[in-house]
Protein backbone atom coordinates (compact mmCIF):
# COMPACT_ATOMS: atom_id res chain seq x y z
CA UNK A 1 0.00 0.00 0.00
CA UNK A 2 1.16 3.16 -0.76
CA UNK A 3 1.25 5.42 2.11
CA UNK A 4 0.51 9.71 1.41
CA UNK A 5 1.43 11.81 4.49
CA UNK A 6 1.31 15.13 5.14
CA UNK A 7 0.24 17.04 1.37
CA UNK A 8 -2.09 19.18 0.47
CA UNK A 9 -4.32 18.85 -2.53
CA UNK A 10 -6.46 21.25 -4.67
CA UNK A 11 -6.14 20.45 -8.19
CA UNK A 12 -8.70 18.46 -10.52
CA UNK A 13 -8.89 14.43 -9.70
CA UNK A 14 -5.62 14.96 -7.61
CA UNK A 15 -5.57 11.17 -6.68
CA UNK A 16 -8.19 10.30 -9.30
CA UNK A 17 -8.53 6.48 -10.21
CA UNK A 18 -6.05 5.55 -7.21
CA UNK A 19 -5.78 1.88 -5.99
CA UNK A 20 -4.50 0.93 -2.14
CA UNK A 21 -3.00 3.93 -1.13
CA UNK A 22 -3.00 5.30 2.57
CA UNK A 23 -3.57 9.05 3.31
CA UNK A 24 -2.80 10.24 6.43
CA UNK A 25 -2.72 14.08 7.57
CA UNK A 26 -3.65 15.13 4.00
CA UNK A 27 -6.11 18.17 3.35
CA UNK A 28 -7.74 18.55 0.13
CA UNK A 29 -8.19 22.79 0.08
CA UNK A 30 -6.54 25.04 -1.77
CA UNK A 31 -6.60 27.69 -4.58
CA UNK A 32 -6.68 25.74 -7.68
CA UNK A 33 -10.37 24.86 -6.00
CA UNK A 34 -10.59 21.31 -8.00
CA UNK A 35 -12.98 18.70 -7.64
CA UNK A 36 -13.41 14.48 -7.19
CA UNK A 37 -9.84 13.96 -5.79
CA UNK A 38 -10.05 10.25 -5.48
CA UNK A 39 -12.53 9.05 -8.33
CA UNK A 40 -13.09 6.21 -9.31
CA UNK A 41 -10.46 4.82 -6.88
CA UNK A 42 -10.38 1.06 -5.11
CA UNK A 43 -9.22 0.27 -1.44
CA UNK A 44 -8.60 3.37 -0.26
CA UNK A 45 -7.60 4.45 4.11
CA UNK A 46 -8.19 7.85 5.10
CA UNK A 47 -6.97 8.89 8.59
CA UNK A 48 -6.81 12.14 10.41
CA UNK A 49 -7.64 14.12 7.20
CA UNK A 50 -9.34 17.43 6.18
CA UNK A 51 -11.37 17.89 3.40
CA UNK A 52 -12.71 20.74 2.13
CA UNK A 53 -13.73 20.84 -1.68
CA UNK A 54 -16.06 19.20 -3.57
CA UNK A 55 -16.94 15.39 -4.76
CA UNK A 56 -14.12 13.85 -3.66
CA UNK A 57 -15.29 10.05 -3.48
CA UNK A 58 -17.61 8.88 -6.14
CA UNK A 59 -17.83 5.57 -7.66
CA UNK A 60 -14.97 4.23 -5.06
CA UNK A 61 -15.01 0.90 -3.72
CA UNK A 62 -13.77 0.09 -0.39
CA UNK A 63 -13.46 3.21 1.80
CA UNK A 64 -11.95 3.69 5.33
CA UNK A 65 -12.39 7.21 6.47
CA UNK A 66 -10.87 8.19 10.24
CA UNK A 67 -10.95 10.92 12.65
CA UNK A 68 -11.06 13.22 9.54
CA UNK A 69 -13.91 16.42 8.68
CA UNK A 70 -15.59 17.01 5.83
CA UNK A 71 -16.57 21.45 5.59
CA UNK A 72 -19.71 22.75 4.80
CA UNK A 73 -18.08 23.22 1.40
CA UNK A 74 -17.38 19.32 0.87
CA UNK A 75 -20.52 18.91 -0.42
CA UNK A 76 -22.09 15.81 -2.30
CA UNK A 77 -18.77 13.91 -0.31
CA UNK A 78 -19.78 10.01 -1.28
CA UNK A 79 -21.95 8.66 -4.51
CA UNK A 80 -22.32 5.50 -6.20
CA UNK A 81 -19.60 4.02 -3.74
CA UNK A 82 -19.60 0.76 -1.92
CA UNK A 83 -17.86 -0.54 1.32
CA UNK A 84 -17.59 1.98 3.06
CA UNK A 85 -16.77 2.44 6.72
CA UNK A 86 -16.68 5.58 8.29
CA UNK A 87 -15.88 6.41 12.24
CA UNK A 88 -14.76 9.37 14.03
CA UNK A 89 -15.84 12.01 11.69
CA UNK A 90 -17.56 15.07 11.21
CA UNK A 91 -19.41 14.92 7.80
CA UNK A 92 -21.02 18.32 7.74
CA UNK A 93 -21.17 18.78 3.83
CA UNK A 94 -24.53 18.59 1.67
CA UNK A 95 -26.09 15.59 0.46
CA UNK A 96 -23.44 13.10 1.67
CA UNK A 97 -23.80 9.34 0.84
CA UNK A 98 -25.65 9.16 -2.05
CA UNK A 99 -26.92 5.82 -3.83
CA UNK A 100 -23.98 3.78 -1.67
CA UNK A 101 -24.13 0.57 -0.23
CA UNK A 102 -22.52 -1.66 2.25
CA UNK A 103 -22.12 1.35 5.11
CA UNK A 104 -20.87 1.82 8.29
CA UNK A 105 -21.03 4.72 10.64
CA UNK A 106 -19.65 5.03 13.94
CA UNK A 107 -19.12 7.65 16.73
CA UNK A 108 -19.78 10.42 13.72
CA UNK A 109 -21.09 13.40 13.85
CA UNK A 110 -23.16 14.38 11.09
CA UNK A 111 -24.56 17.87 9.86
CA UNK A 112 -26.03 17.42 6.35
CA UNK A 113 -29.04 18.60 4.63
CA UNK A 114 -30.51 15.37 2.60
CA UNK A 115 -27.83 12.69 3.71
CA UNK A 116 -28.07 9.06 2.52
CA UNK A 117 -30.84 9.02 -0.06
CA UNK A 118 -31.16 5.47 -1.48
CA UNK A 119 -28.53 3.89 0.71
CA UNK A 120 -28.47 0.38 0.63
CA UNK A 121 -26.84 -1.82 3.74
CA UNK A 122 -26.01 0.87 5.98
CA UNK A 123 -25.72 0.21 9.62
CA UNK A 124 -25.45 3.57 11.99
CA UNK A 125 -24.48 3.57 15.81
CA UNK A 126 -23.23 5.90 18.62
CA UNK A 127 -23.96 9.04 16.16
CA UNK A 128 -25.82 12.37 16.01
CA UNK A 129 -26.93 13.91 12.75
CA UNK A 130 -28.70 17.01 11.85
CA UNK A 131 -30.64 16.65 8.36
CA UNK A 132 -33.83 17.32 6.40
CA UNK A 133 -34.89 14.23 3.93
CA UNK A 134 -32.42 12.16 5.98
CA UNK A 135 -32.12 8.69 4.68
CA UNK A 136 -35.10 8.94 1.54
CA UNK A 137 -35.67 5.87 0.16
CA UNK A 138 -32.73 3.75 1.51
CA UNK A 139 -33.31 -0.09 2.49
CA UNK A 140 -31.92 -2.21 4.94
CA UNK A 141 -31.30 0.09 7.43
CA UNK A 142 -29.83 -0.68 11.26
CA UNK A 143 -29.39 2.00 13.82
CA UNK A 144 -28.46 2.31 17.95
CA UNK A 145 -27.78 4.60 19.58
CA UNK A 146 -28.29 7.25 16.85
CA UNK A 147 -30.03 10.91 18.09
CA UNK A 148 -31.11 12.87 15.09
CA UNK A 149 -32.58 15.99 14.52
CA UNK A 150 -34.64 17.31 11.15
CA UNK A 151 -37.95 17.52 9.29
CA UNK A 152 -38.88 14.62 6.64
CA UNK A 153 -36.92 12.16 7.78
CA UNK A 154 -36.46 8.31 6.44
CA UNK A 155 -39.20 8.73 4.35
CA UNK A 156 -39.88 5.62 1.60
CA UNK A 157 -37.15 4.14 3.60
CA UNK A 158 -38.18 0.29 3.99
CA UNK A 159 -36.20 -2.63 5.94
CA UNK A 160 -35.13 -0.90 8.70
CA UNK A 161 -34.57 -1.36 12.58
CA UNK A 162 -34.00 1.42 15.36
CA UNK A 163 -32.92 1.09 18.80
CA UNK A 164 -32.70 3.15 21.25
CA UNK A 165 -32.40 6.49 19.41
CA UNK A 166 -33.81 9.44 19.91
CA UNK A 167 -35.35 11.39 17.00
CA UNK A 168 -36.49 14.93 16.77
CA UNK A 169 -38.55 15.40 13.58
CA UNK A 170 -41.54 15.56 11.64
CA UNK A 171 -43.11 13.76 8.71
CA UNK A 172 -41.01 10.98 9.75
CA UNK A 173 -41.07 7.40 8.34
CA UNK A 174 -44.26 8.55 5.56
CA UNK A 175 -44.55 5.64 3.13
CA UNK A 176 -42.28 3.65 4.95
CA UNK A 177 -42.14 -0.07 4.64
CA UNK A 178 -41.32 -3.03 7.17
CA UNK A 179 -39.92 -1.00 10.09
CA UNK A 180 -39.34 -1.34 13.02
CA UNK A 181 -38.31 0.97 16.27
CA UNK A 182 -37.46 -0.34 19.23
CA UNK A 183 -37.05 1.34 23.13
CA UNK A 184 -36.70 5.21 21.32
CA UNK A 185 -38.02 8.58 21.89
CA UNK A 186 -39.62 9.81 18.78
CA UNK A 187 -40.97 13.83 18.57
CA UNK A 188 -42.28 15.13 15.64
CA UNK A 189 -45.69 16.28 14.07
CA UNK A 190 -47.88 13.67 11.59
CA UNK A 191 -46.06 10.71 12.36
CA UNK A 192 -45.16 8.07 9.86
CA UNK A 193 -48.47 8.76 7.59
CA UNK A 194 -49.24 6.10 4.87
CA UNK A 195 -46.07 4.23 6.33
CA UNK A 196 -46.97 0.08 6.29
CA UNK A 197 -45.64 -2.71 8.29
CA UNK A 198 -44.43 -0.26 11.14
CA UNK A 199 -43.52 -1.62 14.51
CA UNK A 200 -42.34 0.52 17.46
CA UNK A 201 -42.17 -1.29 20.48
CA UNK A 202 -41.33 0.37 23.74
CA UNK A 203 -41.17 3.79 22.43
CA UNK A 204 -42.07 7.22 23.93
CA UNK A 205 -44.13 9.35 21.70
CA UNK A 206 -45.36 12.76 20.75
CA UNK A 207 -46.56 15.11 18.61
CA UNK A 208 -50.06 15.93 17.16
CA UNK A 209 -51.72 13.57 14.50
CA UNK A 210 -49.65 10.14 14.61
CA UNK A 211 -50.14 7.38 12.57
CA UNK A 212 -52.94 8.10 9.58
CA UNK A 213 -53.51 6.31 6.73
CA UNK A 214 -51.01 3.37 8.01
CA UNK A 215 -51.47 0.02 7.31
CA UNK A 216 -50.52 -2.98 9.62
CA UNK A 217 -49.33 -0.78 12.41
CA UNK A 218 -48.33 -2.17 15.36
CA UNK A 219 -47.79 -0.49 18.85
CA UNK A 220 -46.45 -2.73 22.02
CA UNK A 221 -46.49 -0.79 25.33
CA UNK A 222 -45.82 2.50 24.08
CA UNK A 223 -45.78 5.78 25.63
CA UNK A 224 -48.19 8.29 23.45
CA UNK A 225 -48.14 12.26 25.00
CA UNK A 226 -49.27 15.44 23.58
CA UNK A 227 -50.91 13.21 20.94
CA UNK A 228 -54.09 14.22 19.33
CA UNK A 229 -56.41 13.34 16.23
CA UNK A 230 -53.91 9.75 16.50
CA UNK A 231 -54.86 6.46 13.81
CA UNK A 232 -57.06 8.44 11.69
CA UNK A 233 -57.65 5.90 8.59
CA UNK A 234 -54.97 3.60 9.94
CA UNK A 235 -55.03 -0.29 10.40
CA UNK A 236 -54.19 -0.64 14.03
CA UNK A 237 -53.42 -2.74 16.72
CA UNK A 238 -51.78 -0.69 19.84
CA UNK A 239 -51.39 -1.23 23.27
CA UNK A 240 -50.62 1.96 24.87
CA UNK A 241 -49.42 2.98 28.26
CA UNK A 242 -50.49 6.51 28.61
CA UNK A 243 -53.30 8.79 27.93
CA UNK A 244 -54.20 9.74 24.20
CA UNK A 245 -55.85 13.00 24.03
CA UNK A 246 -57.73 12.40 21.00
CA UNK A 247 -58.34 9.37 18.18
CA UNK A 248 -59.93 9.89 15.11
CA UNK A 249 -61.81 7.29 12.92
CA UNK A 250 -59.23 4.18 13.26
CA UNK A 251 -60.31 2.50 10.10
CA UNK A 252 -59.86 -1.07 11.41
CA UNK A 253 -58.19 -2.93 14.15
CA UNK A 254 -57.78 -2.74 18.43
CA UNK A 255 -56.42 0.29 20.54
CA UNK A 256 -55.85 -0.82 24.27
CA UNK A 257 -55.49 2.74 25.92
CA UNK A 258 -55.91 3.31 30.15
CA UNK A 259 -57.55 6.64 28.70
CA UNK A 260 -58.20 9.21 25.97
CA UNK A 261 -59.77 12.45 25.70
CA UNK A 262 -61.81 12.55 22.79
CA UNK A 263 -63.01 9.36 20.55
CA UNK A 264 -63.90 11.13 17.12
CA UNK A 265 -66.11 8.38 14.86
CA UNK A 266 -67.68 10.80 12.40
CA UNK A 267 -66.54 8.05 9.19
CA UNK A 268 -69.04 5.41 8.68
CA UNK A 269 -66.16 3.47 7.21
CA UNK A 270 -63.85 3.53 10.30
CA UNK A 271 -64.45 0.02 12.12
CA UNK A 272 -61.82 0.44 14.66
CA UNK A 273 -62.32 -0.42 18.42
CA UNK A 274 -61.13 1.33 21.53
CA UNK A 275 -60.88 -0.72 24.65
CA UNK A 276 -60.30 1.66 27.79
CA UNK A 277 -60.99 0.34 31.04
CA UNK A 278 -62.31 -2.62 29.98
CA UNK A 279 -65.47 -0.74 28.16
CA UNK A 280 -64.66 -1.05 24.33
CA UNK A 281 -65.78 1.54 22.02
CA UNK A 282 -66.32 1.14 18.04
CA UNK A 283 -67.53 2.51 14.67
CA UNK A 284 -71.16 1.42 15.33
CA UNK A 285 -71.96 4.58 16.67
CA UNK A 286 -73.49 3.85 20.03
CA UNK A 287 -70.48 3.14 21.71
CA UNK A 288 -68.76 6.50 20.86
Amino acid sequence: MNIIKNRTFDEERALYASENIRLENCRFEGAADGESALKESVSISVENCFFDLRYPFWHDNGLTLKNSEMTQNCRAAMWYSENIDIENCRLHGIKALRECRNITVNNCDIISPEFGWSARNIKMENTSAESEYFMMRSENINFKNVNFKGKYSFQYISDAVFENCVFDTKDAFWHGRNITVINSVIKGEYLAWYSEGLTLINCKISGTQPFCYCRDLKLIDCEMTDTDLAFEKSSVEATVTTKIDSIKNPLEGHIYVPEFGELIMDDENARGRVISSRKVYCGCRTCA
